[in-house]
């Protein structure tokens, strides 16, 4: 990882990584027992020093782009132009269907439900990238 990333980025890539091969669970919030984009999300601010304390209700498909950003919001984070790593990227996986991934110096970091689990690696050509957005307290 390049040496200009912060402890903070650094400590939020790990807390990340840690979660890597935990199965896909929606609304999960454990490693090892299952985690969901959001999960992947928590433990990454939480391993920057910044917890975003209790998540309020939130959903990833159907119509709910809207209250997506909002919940981002509400919880401190910005948009911002261009991700770096440890930031999070928000993709439209289909109409109606958003999806969260942590930026790292491999890729992307998520639970990825097709495959059934927590996985880093590149970034699909066909995933448009609907935001960009910091964790509080690390840009």
């Amino acid at each position: 990882m390049p040496s200009e990333l912060s402890r903070r980025r650094r400590g939020a890539i790990a807390a990340a990584r840690a979660g890597l091969g935990t199965r896909f669970r929606a609304q999960g919030r454990l490693i090892g027992v299952g985690l969901d984009c959001v999960g992947v999300a928590l433990l990454a601010a939480a391993g920057a020093g910044v917890p975003l304390g209790p998540v309020p209700p939130y959903a990833l498909g159907g119509d709910h782009e809207d209250l997506l950003a909002a919940t981002l919001r509400h919880l401190g984070l910005r948009r911002v132009r261009r991700s770096r790593p440890a930031d999070l990227v928000e993709y439209a996986l289909a109409p109606g269907h958003r999806h969260l991934a942590l930026i790292t110096d491999r890729g992307i970091l998520h639970a990825h439900a097709g495959l059934g689990c927590v996985v880093e690696g590149p970034v699909p050509d066909d995933w448009p990238v609907v935001a960009c957005w910091a964790l509080p307290g690390i840009r």
